[in-house]
């Protein structure tokens, strides 16, 4: 009986797993794997029972994600973020620390260690992936994306893949992530999902939400990004650059004033991405450039959208900051996320500034770009028009068009798929508030191409940056028989020099030939002909002022108005003014030269000098000098932030009514300052290692200087820094001595900008090199 039952029992056992009559184990299925158990049963010799092994089917265990590394150090080397320091322990808006963030750039995969609470079986457990962005993500908009982890095949798009499966309970899995080139940007959520199926055909899933979010941004080193910059050394200056020049001044004495960028601090990119969630763009619209950079060319700006900056060209800055006492982006943006409130108050290079800062932090490669001699058209006729009376003044209350000295925008980088091909690359965008454009305040992204080809007709607002590069200032004059008449036709006034910083250089560069054609060629005049065509202002005088000429009966003066170069503010200056007569019959002339106070923007502040002359010149007489001294008593009270003016002249000649109207624009000059390294070597600098730094400028004004302070900042240096200093008397030295840590190795910029009552609007930069 005994026997019989044993040969009954293994006979069933064999049966049971596949024996068919063998000895054998059963074939463990794929995703169920079977433990290893003893039974006893007989040998074919004894018939004694001994123990053998035989596989019977056991539950499998599911795991759990518990963690993930995230690999900090090594993704953001490889996705060329390790500037940001918010991939390091940070400080917040209130200063409050932050863990290191996981920044990575779209369009390059990253890799991760999922963590997981006990033995990862790739064979019987899957994984898969969540992203989600935004406040109510969709899979049909891209917000919500959704894929299992593949041992196999690398995904083009969203995907991943299994590298390895390690540790001594082989509980970490390492996993190659992609992420598609035209990623929304921004903050991602990451789920994690642990899948495996029970014995009884159900399916076992566990979640794991990491708390921290998933930062993915533009990728200029991306092919296929559409903000793709191929040149290393452009990517370097226009992403990377944490500092830069901003070009002020005026045609004839362009100056930079130093800007620090700060892309890179702490609390930045956290800011940055704020002003896209507050926007009003939609989630599904947050991997196009386009959109996004015409959108922060709005939300940078206050009137419309609670923006960042308020503009203030008034000159009164009662209950805010004067524009010229910014040293960078970084106190701005500090104060707008700390205030939830516009900061008050910016100019044209101060919503230049924050913008690069913005573009690059978000990847997008930005640069400030200036324009001097630069035209507002307020109408849209693509033309400066000004109106004078018949005695050669000018009808202000018809004069709505303005040129300013200088304004500054910003060029942006990136491919325009919807326009027809050749409209890539360089794209001029603006956040100074000006005109509406539809319905907010904000201007372009507009191609550089399109501009110089006069085709206004391709987005955004071409007309109007077009004007302020290429547009013709016209000089329309009443007539004794009240009809009008063009008096002056300037066609190379507008666009004088258009510049931006060099290429990892700290010169200027002339970036005027992407721009515009070179004035009065063939193709300049086309241009202009072609964007004129495509306005939908009508004006029968602007339109029509291409086939006239300039009225030149009866013009036998000529006259000629020294232009000045450099004038150091608070010294005398002379408006000087040379006239010929030649005709053969004396002339008589009356000539009014005048000094006029004014606002970068071309607007008058102040008349500060004037003097009429009745002169007689006989026939044929040459090189008559006429001239007026303006002194500092005349001008120094009234100086605008810029300390700039104009000469003006207005002649009219009796015997044949000849009107001559002539302006000069130029800016008085401050002085530099001047750098010192105290107790050390400036080329022997080392991380962790403090130094002192003195810097300071001789007052020029024969008047103190009055609530006197220095603005000190510089990336992986120095935060921004306010050091008040005593009044300074006439002659005297306006100084101060900081001590800076090096937090960081390579090139560093210290940043000093100078603050005070009066007009002295001095700044300087200094480079160091600071080794580990």
């Amino acid at each position: 009986m005994y026997r019989e039952y044993i040969n009954w029992f293994w006979s069933s056992v064999y049966r049971h797993y596949g024996g068919a009559g063998r000895r054998q184990p059963a074939e463990p299925t794929s995703r169920h794997r079977c433990s290893n158990v003893h039974v006893y049963g007989p040998t074919a010799t004894t018939g004694v029972a001994e123990r053998a092994p035989v596989e019977i089917e056991k539950e499998v265990t599911a795991v759990k994600c518990k963690d993930i590394d995230f690999k900090i150090d090594q993704n953001s080397k490889e996705h060329h973020t390790d500037q940001y320091e918010a991939t390091k322990t940070w400080l917040g808006v209130n200063a409050e620390p932050q863990k290191p963030w996981f920044i990575v750039r779209r369009g390059q995969d990253f890799v991760i260690d999922l963590c997981m609470d006990g033995k990862f079986d790739k064979d019987n457990h899957d994984v898969k992936l969540t992203f989600e962005f935004g406040a109510n993500p969709k899979p049909g908009e891209e917000t919500l994306v959704s894929f299992k982890v593949s041992a196999k095949d690398k995904p083009k798009a969203w995907g991943a893949e299994i590298l390895s499966v390690t540790g001594n309970d082989q509980s970490t899995v390492s996993v190659s992530v992609a992420t598609p080139p035209n990623c929304k940007v921004g903050k991602w959520t990451l789920n994690v999902d642990t899948i495996v199926k029970k014995k009884d055909g159900t399916v076992e899933v566990l979640r794991y939400a990491h708390p921290n979010k998933v930062y993915i941004l533009f990728n200029p080193w991306c092919e296929d990004d559409q903000v793709y910059m191929p040149e290393k050394d452009h990517r370097e200056e226009y992403v990377l650059a944490e500092t830069g020049r901003i070009y002020t001044g005026s045609k004839k004495k362009i100056r930079f004033r130093p800007w620090n960028f700060g892309q890179f601090e702490d609390f930045v990119l956290d800011c940055c991405l704020s002003l896209l969630d507050n926007c009003g763009l939609a989630p599904s619209a947050r991997g196009n450039p386009v959109q996004i950079v015409r959108k922060i060319s709005a939300i940078v700006n206050a009137p419309d959208d609670n923006g960042v900056l308020v503009g203030n060209w008034s000159g009164n800055y009662e209950g805010g900051t004067r524009p010229t006492k910014w040293a960078g982006s970084v106190a701005i943006l500090l104060e707008y996320c700390k205030t939830k409130k516009p900061v008050q108050f910016g100019q044209c290079w101060v919503f230049s500034g924050v913008v690069t800062t913005v573009c690059r932090c978000l990847g997008i490669p930005c640069r400030s770009v200036t324009n001097f001699s630069s035209a507002h058209d307020t109408d849209g006729n693509i033309t400066l028009s000004a109106y004078m009376d018949a005695e050669g003044e000018y009808i202000d209350s018809w004069c709505s068009d303005s040129l300013w000295n200088f304004h500054v925008w910003n060029d942006v980088w990136m491919c325009r798929p919807k326009l027809p091909p050749g409209h890539d690359g360089w794209q001029a965008i603006d956040a100074t508030p000006q005109e509406l454009s539809d319905g907010v305040f904000c201007a372009g992204p507009c191609s550089l191409n399109a501009i110089k080809a006069g085709q206004v007709y391709l987005p955004y607002d071409g007309p109007f940056i077009f004007a302020e590069v290429n547009g013709d200032k016209v000089i329309y004059q009443q007539q004794v028989d009240t009809s009008w008449a063009v008096q002056k036709i300037y066609k190379e006034l507008v666009g004088y020099k258009v510049c931006t910083k060099k290429v990892l250089s700290p010169d200027m560069e002339d970036i005027t030939p992407l721009y515009k054609f070179s004035e009065g060629t063939d193709e300049e005049r086309a241009a202009l002909k072609v964007a004129v065509s495509h306005t939908n202002v009508y004006s029968g005088l602007n339109i029509d002022y291409h086939g006239h000429l300039e009225n030149n009966e009866n013009q036998d003066i000529t006259f000629l108005m020294y232009e000045r170069d450099s004038i150091v503010v608070g010294e005398d200056f002379d408006i000087d003014l040379i006239v010929s007569n030649q005709s053969s019959e004396q002339r008589t002339l009356n000539v009014s030269l005048g000094a006029t106070v004014v606002y970068y923007t071309g607007v008058y502040k102040k008349n500060v000098a004037t003097d009429n002359f009745h002169i007689v010149l006989a026939p044929g007489e040459k090189e008559k000098k006429v001239s007026i001294t303006v002194s500092p008593a005349d001008y120094l009270d009234h100086l605008a932030d810029q300390t700039q003016m104009k000469a003006r002249c207005k002649v009219r000649v009796e015997e044949t009514n000849q009107i001559f109207v002539e302006e000069d624009d130029f800016d008085l000059t401050v002085p530099d300052l001047e750098f010192e390294y105290v107790g050390g070597d400036k080329n022997d600098l080392h991380v962790g290692q403090p130094f002192q730094l003195k810097f300071g400028f001789t007052n020029p004004l024969p008047k103190p200087l009055t609530q006197c302070m220095f603005i000190v900042e510089g990336p992986g240096l120095q935060k921004a820094m306010e050091y008040k200093i005593r009044d300074v008397p006439p002659g005297e030295k306006a100084e101060q001595t900081v001590t800076l840590t090096p937090k960081t190795p390579g090139e560093k910029n210290i940043i000093i900008s100078f603050d005070c009552q009066e007009p002295c609007d001095v700044n300087g930069i200094d480079s160091v090199y600071i080794e580990e």
